[in-house]
């Protein structure tokens, strides 16, 4: 599949994983909507790349359904990468009792019923498109976290969102198969994002020293590379990869 010429949404794509993939697609001559929570940034991002900026809340159903709809009016829609997403931090019993029952619920809801709410409206569109020679009729990406894999403490909501995207990878593939849509997720390291920039730069400078090679924070531009690259072969479908320079987390 050629970018050129083609319609994406982003999600999350005011900000971190997800402005770096926007910016890719834009440079490559896509099409994008920038959907994301963040109106100003998301306005002032979709201004600079020529994209067009839909406020969306990935959990709320007219929310994913503007956002493909704003995305059909640009022209053919074959790609959505899902990078919006929480990451709050708690104990399943901390000093203050039982983890938050209203926060393990939200993460969940913004992180895997978010991607799954975008991914069945996108390939609801993408299976009406005329195929390209390849058979394509376009491709999803996700985003879900070596702490699916790997969760520290405190991850226990967030790990548990991660491993649920973890989980639909496959039969989503599967699913999608006979439309000629393909189904992809990429699970990223310790990246410099907005969420990981908001701890104290001596936490971040020991998080990217515990990165085997390169030990650095990965960039969004590393994540947009891998996105271009699935989204250009055919062949990758239904996979999790891991995008973390060989890092497995420790316990804290």
């Amino acid at each position: 599949m050629q970018i050129a010429g083609k319609v994406f949404i982003v999600t999350g794509g005011a900000s971190g994983l997800g402005e770096g993939t926007a910016r890719m697609l834009a440079a490559n001559g896509g099409k994008v909507v920038v959907a994301d929570m963040q109106a100003d940034k998301g306005e002032s991002v979709a201004k600079e790349i020529g994209g067009v900026f839909v406020r969306c809340d990935v959990s709320q159903e007219a929310d994913g359904q503007a956002a493909v709809a704003a995305a059909l009016k640009l022209g053919k829609l074959m790609g959505l990468v899902n990078c919006a997403g929480i990451a709050p931090a708690e104990k399943t019993v901390g000093k203050n009792g039982p983890h938050g029952l209203a926060v393990f619920s939200k993460t969940v809801m913004v992180n895997l019923v978010g991607s799954f709410n975008m991914i069945r409206l996108a390939a609801d569109a993408m299976s009406r498109n005329e195929p390209e020679s390849t058979g394509e009729r376009g491709v999803l990406i996700s985003t879900a976290s070596v702490a699916a894999y790997d969760g520290q403490i405190g991850q226990a909501a967030y790990s548990a969102s991660k491993g649920g995207v973890v989980g639909m990878t496959l039969p989503i593939a599967r699913d999608l198969a006979r439309s000629g849509i393909r189904n992809m997720t990429i699970a990223p390291g310790i990246f410099g994002t907005p969420m990981l920039f908001g701890m104290p730069q001596e936490v971040q400078d020991a998080l990217a020293a515990s990165v085997p090679f390169p030990s650095r924070l990965g960039t969004p531009e590393d994540y947009a590379k891998l996105a271009r690259h699935i989204i250009e072969n055919d062949m990758l479908n239904g996979e999790v990869i891991r995008l973390d320079g060989a890092i497995r987390l420790a316990p804290r």
